[in-house]
């Protein structure tokens, strides 16, 4: 069978009037309490037949086309080129003596990087990170993606907030980001599928794999697609 059947084949499994159902709900319910913050919906996972102690852990990115977290924080941290660019752009910053002024202080380090949800690195300091700041990026899951002078900053950063990850910790749940309320319902629809067909795709059974699915909004109900 060619890529692409298979991969029809794959999605088959939620049909597309059932999947733009449960979205209808799960906007409707956010539109009903109306919060004062743009909640996320979030597709919820629950693994079946798959042991996180003996089978391989996957991990796996995904751009997705309609970013499901435009409030996400990034912070670029530069050489001249790039600070100045991310000063135009708006964007949080920090040059190699920005990074110096840490003094290898894990308890600032560690606080640093929980401020942001993902980094931006120009080449020249990427290098320099492990020496400057030690492993605290690299612990919080949250190594800086390099970007060059050649790159659109402003894209690299769009490309970012639409990247989801899928990575299987000790437990058989994961939760990922596939949209907000301020989307429409096709393209949140747009986001499910692909980040469910990318999801199949990294488990070893594919769908034989997949006990249950939930979407929901941030202070919503669940809805079972699954």
């Amino acid at each position: 069978r060619s890529r692409w059947a298979r991969r029809v084949a794959r999605m088959s499994k939620i049909a597309t009037a059932h999947l733009t159902t449960c979205v209808q709900t799960v906007l409707a319910g956010a539109e009903e309490k109306k919060r004062e913050f743009l909640e996320t919906i979030e597709l919820q996972i629950g693994l079946k037949n798959y042991d996180p102690q003996k089978d391989k852990r996957f991990a796996g990115n995904i751009k997705l086309p309609h970013i499901p977290r435009p409030k996400m924080r990034v912070c670029v941290l530069g050489d001249a080129f790039h600070c100045e660019k991310a000063a135009s752009l708006g964007l949080d910053f920090k040059n190699a003596d920005g990074l110096k002024n840490f003094n290898k202080n894990k308890k600032l380090i560690k606080k640093f990087a929980k401020k942001y949800h993902q980094f931006l690195a120009s080449e020249s300091l990427i290098k320099q990170i492990p020496r400057l700041l030690g492993p605290g990026l690299n612990k919080a899951g949250k190594f800086p993606t390099l970007v060059q002078q050649q790159d659109d900053l402003s894209a690299k950063v769009d490309e970012l907030k639409a990247t989801v990850k899928f990575q299987l910790k000790k437990v058989l749940c994961l939760n990922v980001a596939v949209g907000h309320c301020g989307m429409t319902d096709a393209q949140v629809v747009e986001n499910i599928k692909l980040s469910l067909n990318f999801l199949v795709s990294l488990l070893k059974k594919n769908w034989q794999n997949v006990k249950v699915l939930y979407i929901k909004s941030t202070m919503g109900k669940p809805v079972r697609i699954y």
